[in-house]
């Protein structure tokens, strides 16, 4: 479809605590706007604290989408949000609203701008796992767990093939689909009737957003964060292992309810995985050029990011 027949679709993006909610909702006061959220920990069903969810206030004033649609012991890939969101968004626009799209997740971002052709980049918190793995079980032991999810790619790699094997159990981790499936779809982003337009919330000021992080999650603790992750350990169909319980935070507060790390050090090893994960979204975020970037640090952020979004999908102020 040719770009300039496309209806322009808003994307308000950033690493986490950069002041996106502040900024969707400051939209949605002057606009009829329904948000989707682009954020794999939100789709969770009874990660609240943690997750640094909007309120039921905040969900009340204005509808969002693809939040608590999955149980923590459920999968939910890429592929999943892209269908979901390109779903919603036709609905939101049906109903004659603005369709805002909101979070951090940038692997769900490139699914939908992109289409899953390109397979993801190499994750070394998930390589180093997998090689954790292989040398505990060997390599024959997780060719055999690829054949499980990827029997197609499992047939055309030998059992010792350890780098093959790493590439195609990674990408399957980190999209939740078969590599043979995602090399073969034909689907493309660019058949869509959409354009995407990421506007980034950035800091000038990395420092800013690290004493904002270390805020929220204490804000978190005192919310009592551990008490939720004490209340999902206690279903007892839940573990570490599960993509729910590796988000950020909540691993750190499983190793403290294990016994393994006092309190005082997972709430230091949760803030540095949140630190590191704000980087690893900068990253995404700085390989876009074509993004538009607010200073998150400014005292006029929000109303900055709110102008950007209206010139984005053609509003005045």
């Amino acid at each position: 479809m040719n770009e300039s027949h496309r209806v322009a679709i808003a994307c308000l993006l950033g690493p986490t605590a950069s002041g996106k909610t502040a900024a969707a909702l400051a939209f949605a006061a002057k606009h009829p706007t329904e948000i989707v959220s682009v954020d794999s920990a939100l789709v969770y069903r009874g990660m609240d604290i943690g997750t640094a969810k909007p309120t039921l206030e905040e969900r009340a004033r204005v509808p969002h989408h693809l939040i608590d649609i999955r149980d923590p012991a459920e999968a939910y890939s890429a592929a999943d949000f892209r269908a979901d969101a390109l779903q919603a968004v036709d609905e939101i626009r049906a109903r004659g609203r603005v369709p805002l799209l909101v979070g951090g997740t940038m692997l769900y971002f490139k699914a939908l701008v992109q289409g899953l052709n390109d397979l993801p980049s190499a994750d070394p918190a998930v390589r180093a796992t997998l090689e954790i793995d292989a040398a505990r079980e060997g390599w024959p032991a997780l060719h055999a767990r690829l054949a499980n999810v990827d029997p197609v790619t499992a047939a055309r790699l030998a059992p010792n093939d350890a780098q093959r094997i790493q590439r195609a159990l990674e990408v399957f981790i980190l999209t939740g689909q078969p590599m043979s499936l995602l090399l073969s779809a034909s689907e493309r982003a660019d058949e869509s009737a959409y354009r995407f337009i990421p506007i980034a919330l950035e800091p000038s000021d990395r420092a800013v957003l690290h004493a904002r992080i270390a805020q929220r999650f204490d804000a978190m603790l005192e919310a009592g964060f551990v008490d939720e992750v004490r209340r999902l350990r206690a279903r007892g169909d839940l573990d570490p292992s599960l993509p729910s319980m590796r988000c950020v935070g909540y691993r750190q507060a499983w190793e403290y309810l294990d016994g393994a790390i006092d309190l005082a050090t997972m709430r230091d090893k949760g803030i540095f995985a949140t630190r590191q994960l704000c980087k690893r979204q900068l990253t995404w975020l700085r390989s876009m050029p074509q993004r538009i970037v607010i200073d998150c640090c400014t005292a006029h952020a929000t109303e900055d990011a709110v102008r950007a979004i209206e010139a984005a999908v053609g509003e005045t102020a």
